[in-house]
């Protein structure tokens, strides 16, 4: 991310929690850094939108730092997956009133698919960061899955009050948990003779799903062959 947009993020931080990610906001951190209104314009086209999504993703970039120079290898992957939430979220604790407007920004319908898509970011930096292997229909499955965990674990974290937000981590363990529990009954499936063959249809159609071949872009992915 360029030294002009960072500037333009910090400056932004110091108003969102008073205007939101708002034009108000958007034009203060241009007044403040003295970067030329057109330069900020082409740096953000849609103002405090495009500003508050480049916050989004550079929180994701410090989280993938910080867990890139960790040794996760002596963990369980469920525990794996727990502490890589807990760091996203513990990283943007220092700016806890902007992700609450942030979550508000884009909660209404007009911006709603790019909320849609940060939080996809922010799964899909996870599952690359721990080594996601996948190709196929799991690949999406993952991320949408971690999408939802961690957005409700978010949503769950503006409102808690507890020390050292232990209630939030106690919440992020349930619904690890209840991922856990959903993967146990998939397998399950898998091995009974009936349910496998009840399931061989969908599952034939689900093959031919592939994982994106190539630079990201709103709808990843393809339909191919089994391979």
């Amino acid at each position: 991310m360029t030294d002009l947009k960072n500037r333009l993020i910090d400056a932004a931080l110091m108003h969102v929690p008073f205007d939101g990610w708002s034009e108000t906001a958007f034009r203060a951190a241009i007044a403040d850094t003295g970067i030329p209104p057109a330069e900020a314009r082409a740096a953000f086209p849609r103002g405090a939108v495009d500003l508050a999504l480049a916050f989004h993703r550079r929180d994701d970039a410090r989280m993938g730092e910080q867990l890139g120079a960790e040794d996760l290898a002596g963990l369980r992957y469920r525990d794996r997956v727990a502490h890589a939430v807990r760091t996203r979220i513990v990283l943007a604790d220092e700016n806890r009133e902007a992700v609450r407007r942030g979550m508000t920004l884009f909660a209404l319908p007009i911006h709603a698919a790019d909320g849609t898509r940060a939080l996809w970011g922010t799964a899909d930096a996870i599952w690359t960061i721990l080594g996601d292997t996948s190709e196929d229909v799991n690949w999406y499955s993952k991320r949408a899955i971690l999408s939802g965990v961690y957005s409700s674990t978010v949503l769950y974290w503006l409102g808690d009050q507890s020390e050292e937000h232990r209630e939030t981590w106690a919440f992020l363990d349930r619904r690890i948990e209840d991922v856990m529990r959903f993967e146990k009954v998939k397998a399950r499936i898998n091995k009974s003779p009936v349910l496998s063959r009840l399931m061989a249809g969908p599952n034939m159609v689900l093959s031919r799903i592939r994982k994106p071949s190539g630079p990201p872009i709103d709808l990843p992915g393809y339909w191919g062959p089994r391979g």
